[in-house]
């Protein structure tokens, strides 16, 4: 009988042990429970999208245009943040430090997220390494435009007067490295001539200065350039397409003009962070899809000559092959044109 108390108290233990492993068992359920209504939950506050330009330009208008239309999706406002400089990289970098909660993304292009690493010795971010690849947008071809006044008829007027006067043809872009910039430098070595790009924190200002004819043109994007050339402020000599724009069909591609084989445009993409919530980003990358699926939003897009993507292209996936591809390949275009900004 004097064992009775020892039984007693191993079954007092072994019902405490067990009382604990079911306490911990319904605390982990629990905490999964609140874990995956978290992740239902978001967002739970509004969205930044930073924007590496100033407000006005064809990046800007595109991204306001898909933000507009993500938010309704996510029950969530998506807020503009302007941050322009150096081609972009000002952003860029802005968004590489910032938290990676899934409340900040960057709306990113081929300038500073494809060919930065190769233009910049110390670029302060690195596109693959430090984000995380949410979406892409539908790409843009570019226009090269000129002053309504400018003596220049045609492409070939415009390279013969750029040979004769190396330096006085004035080309503004929306900054160092961004791609008004590069493909103006593209063009520039690809005709042999010697001009002078010159540089604005946006493709908005740049834009201002060719219909104020305080430059002699630029390269922008067909979203921001249409309604200007429909309002004949400026004129537009080619596009840098590889075939024709339908709503630009009487304006020449630059391949087929003076430019055999040349072929330039933008493409854009939402980054995030690396190490945001995988949840945050499938809750942004659904939303979207969902956006590119209406059809009468995809009509729009095309109606301001961009180039809508086959679906599969959208992904966040793709949009991480994508980049890393053209960092490869901006390497070589970089070295052939012979462009760099240190």
């Amino acid at each position: 009988m004097q064992s009775l108390p020892s039984h007693a108290g191993r079954a007092q233990r072994a019902s405490a042990r067990l009382g604990a492993v079911a306490a911990g068992a319904a605390f982990a359920v629990l905490a999964a429970i609140a874990g995956t209504a978290q992740a239902q939950a978001y967002p739970a506050k509004p969205i930044t999208w930073i924007v590496p330009f100033a407000a006005g330009g064809p990046t800007d208008a595109l991204a306001r245009s898909i933000a507009e239309r993500v938010a309704r999706e996510v029950g969530q406002s998506i807020v503009i943040d302007n941050s322009p400089g150096a081609g972009g990289t000002v952003g860029a970098a802005k968004a590489a430090r910032a938290p990676a909660d899934g409340y900040t993304q960057l709306v990113g292009h081929m300038g500073y997220m494809g060919a930065a690493p190769a233009l910049y010795k110390k670029l302060p971010y690195d596109p693959v390494k430090d984000f995380a690849a949410v979406f892409r947008f539908p790409d843009t071809p570019m226009v090269l435009m000129v002053r309504k006044d400018h003596p220049a008829k045609d492409v070939r007027a415009l390279v013969d007067y750029g040979r004769a006067h190396p330096g006085k043809l004035f080309l503004s872009n929306a900054g160092m490295g961004s791609t008004s910039h590069l493909v103006a430098a593209m063009f520039a070595s690809a005709a042999g001539m010697k001009v002078a790009l010159v540089p604005y924190k946006g493709a908005g200002p740049a834009l201002i200065d060719v219909i104020g004819a305080q430059v002699d043109g630029m390269f922008d994007q067909t979203n921001t350039a249409l309604p200007q050339i429909a309002e004949s402020k400026v004129r537009a000599l080619a596009v840098t397409s590889a075939v024709r724009v339908p709503q630009l069909k009487d304006v020449p591609t630059l391949a087929e003009t003076v430019l055999p084989g040349f072929e330039a445009g933008t493409w854009y993409g939402l980054y995030a962070p690396r190490g945001t919530p995988p949840a945050a980003l499938e809750r942004l990358q659904q939303a979207y899809l969902k956006v590119m699926a209406d059809k009468a939003f995809s009509a729009r897009l095309s109606a301001q000559a961009i180039q809508l993507l086959p679906p599969e292209q959208y992904t966040g996936s793709a949009l991480a092959r994508h980049t890393e591809a053209e960092v490869a390949r901006w390497k070589t275009v970089a070295a052939k044109a012979g462009i760099s900004l240190d």
